[in-house]
């Protein structure tokens, strides 16, 4: 239902262009200062047993000394709204570098080679257990690519488990879009499953390895704190924490709530529905898993199927206090501008997706407040707060990104096949909260599959594949048949290949 606006004090401008924003490659926005106070009961960080939250979910630390996750706290950086990364130590002996995070792939690839966006890179020369494995690899994102050759090296985690692991490395040779100006990464950890490894399944992604080599639990969390904050900022890091062997209870505020991970490839889940505010969008929940919906860390913004970012444009701007909005700011291109030290979140509804339950027969929501997804991006000659939208439509399915990651402490545990969220003890501005979680609801009133399927891609790769392969075989047919023809003497006993089955095929 809308409302008239008239609100004092401020200013709108839809005067920018910003054309960061038509760039969906999975990086978040926004920065956060990334202190993080450990409470006295919590220091000093001594191993403890390894204890449970009832539901076979890993908390504490491992006995075996493998595993101290608070170790772990604050372990991730940002860089100017371009990612979440983390320092890791590749080959021997060791050279630093800083990983960006992603859980929507799963190679391990650094940069290998100069490139002028990054300041060092990884020297495979200078490697004493480096083994180049002959292969080449080629990753494309939604946004930028990388070609390089596949190799075997040593790697560890200065912050993370205790121990060294020979993982598959992608060595970057030649990008493009990839690296970005003004970024503080040289390389990409891929935290999804095999699946989506390249150039093929058999490439053991880094987490596999981890857990392979190291035995500890199938699961790692991850808390993102960039909320509200300016991407423009260069003088603060954002934080977060990576937790990989379970999760770490200082990092969360109450119950963690389950949904099931429908297919292992990306983190797909199943989205039941969305409301804006209070409003149901009301469409069929299978609209909401076009293609796919997934968890992606490595995502900027909500990204929504074309139907579902209509609607839900649509029921903000019926709920919003402010009537008269530029399609330039709904698609990315505008941003809008109040004067400084005036905040436009007052003006916007919250925003909730429902989740099934682990119980299929139940469902629970999540829900981000405008400070997740209308974003400070830009200060206009120190007179005006500009801020972007942040959502966006998809054509590759619903993802689930930064935008609403932030917000929440999420666990992706494998081992139960389950993504777990809860509320981030950093998801806080001004003592408020930017995020809540509430169920359960029951699920009678959608349908019992709301999902459209999953592998899309691996499917699409294994046809083309076999395509090819059929056409390889016809091939070889012909030539053979070209080169060695059926042939047959004719009446008057001359050699003749009339009857060739090539000839007759090719009329």
């Amino acid at each position: 239902m809308a409302r008239p606006a008239s609100v004092p004090t401020w200013a709108f401008a839809f005067s920018l262009y910003f054309g960061v924003s038509n760039c969906y490659f999975s990086v978040p926005l926004r920065i956060y200062t990334g202190k993080y106070n450990l409470s006295t009961d919590l220091t000093p960080l001594r191993r403890v047993a390894l204890t449970s939250d009832g539901n076979g979910l890993s908390l504490a630390s491992d006995p075996t000394g493998s595993v101290n996750f608070l170790d772990m706290v604050n372990n991730l950086q940002g860089d100017s709204g371009r990612g979440y990364y983390i320092e890791m130590l590749v080959g021997t002996p060791g050279q630093k570098l800083n990983i960006l995070v992603d859980t929507g792939s799963s190679n391990f690839a650094v940069a290998a080679a100069p490139h002028p966006f990054i300041t060092h890179y990884f020297n495979s020369a200078l490697s004493n257990t480096y083994l180049s494995t002959g292969r080449t690899v080629t990753v494309q994102y939604t946004q930028g690519n990388w070609e390089g050759e596949l190799g075997v090296d040593f790697v560890s985690i200065p912050k993370g488990p205790n121990g060294t692991i020979a993982i598959n490395i992608a060595a970057i040779l030649s990008s493009d879009g990839f690296f970005l100006p003004g970024i503080n990464w040289q390389g990409i950890l891929g935290l999804a499953y095999p699946m989506l490894a390249r150039p093929d399944s058999s490439v053991e992604p880094f987490f596999n390895a981890l857990v392979r080599q190291l035995g500890i639990p199938d699961v790692f969390s991850l808390q993102m704190c960039g909320s509200g904050l300016s991407a423009n900022n260069v003088f603060d890091l954002a934080g977060g924490s990576l937790v990989l062997g379970g999760a770490e209870p200082a990092l969360f505020r109450g119950s963690v709530w389950y949904t099931p991970i429908m297919v292992e490839w990306y983190y797909q889940v199943e989205v039941l529905k969305l409301e804006v505010g209070d409003q149901n969008l009301d469409l069929d929940c299978r609209e909401y898993n076009m293609d796919k919906a997934i968890v992606d860390s490595g995502t900027t913004l909500l990204r929504l199927p074309v139907n579902v970012f209509n609607a839900l444009v649509d029921a903000i701007t019926r709920s919003s206090l402010i009537q008269d909005f530029s399609s330039g700011f709904w698609d990315g291109t505008k941003l809008a501008c109040w004067v400084k030290g005036e905040t436009p979140w007052r003006f916007f509804p919250k925003l909730s997706i429902y989740l099934r339950a682990t119980n299929t027969s139940q469902s629970f929501r999540i829900t981000i407040l405008p400070q997740l997804y209308i974003q400070p991006v830009a200060d206009v000659d120190g007179m005006l707060d500009c801020y972007r939208f942040g959502v966006s439509s998809s054509a590759n399915g619903l993802v689930i990104g930064a935008t609403v990651m932030e917000g929440f402490y999420v666990v992706f545990d494998r081992a139960q096949r389950r993504l777990g969220f809860a509320l981030s003890s950093c998801a806080v501005s001004a003592g408020v909260p930017l995020s809540e979680i509430a169920g359960p609801f029951t699920a009678a009133d959608v349908a019992a599959n709301c999902s459209t399927g999953g592998l899309k891609e691996p499917l699409l790769w294994i046809i083309s594949y076999a395509l090819m392969a059929f056409c390889a075989l016809v091939l070889i047919a012909l030539l053979l048949l070209l080169i060695l023809p059926c042939r047959r003497r004719n009446r008057s006993g001359e050699i003749t290949d009339e009857s060739s089955l090539v000839r007759h095929r090719i009329k």
